[in-house]
């Protein structure tokens, strides 16, 4: 029997609930879950913290399987590579070209908490994978 992969995708720069709300709503819908981060030349946020640092801390929350820094050069390396059965968006992401062809559901939003951890009401992932 095979496992159901679940991927997702994200800058975690600041871990609240909404993440931790959105990483175990998508760990629900496989038996893996893997999160694939900003790597540093991507995660422009004013209050970004490193790869390093922010896989230890997704780390410690215990809830992914995997967890990857994604290729500043090529946004669907990893995805192309883990083959996910599923890809999880927050309610505020978008899907990535080029990754249209994978299924992907969507985790609303968890009371008032972003998962993209500013106040703009979207942003994009084509800058994660």
């Amino acid at each position: 029997m095979s496992t159901k992969k679940v991927l997702v995708g994200g800058c975690f720069n600041r871990i609240h609930p909404g993440h931790i709300y959105f990483l175990k709503e998508a760990k629900k819908l496989g038996d893996e879950l893997i999160v694939v981060l900003a790597n540093d030349k991507n995660n422009k946020k004013p209050y970004a913290t490193s790869a390093k640092e922010r896989k230890k801390l997704l780390k410690s929350l215990d809830i992914a399987d995997e967890i990857f820094i994604g290729d500043p050069k090529n946004k669907i390396k990893i995805v192309e590579m883990v083959k996910p059965d599923v890809i999880v968006l927050g309610y505020d992401q978008k899907l990535p070209d080029g990754l249209v062809s994978f299924k992907h559901v969507r985790i609303k939003r968890f009371n008032g908490y972003s998962t993209n951890s500013s106040n703009h009401p979207r942003r994009k992932t084509e800058r994660i994978f």
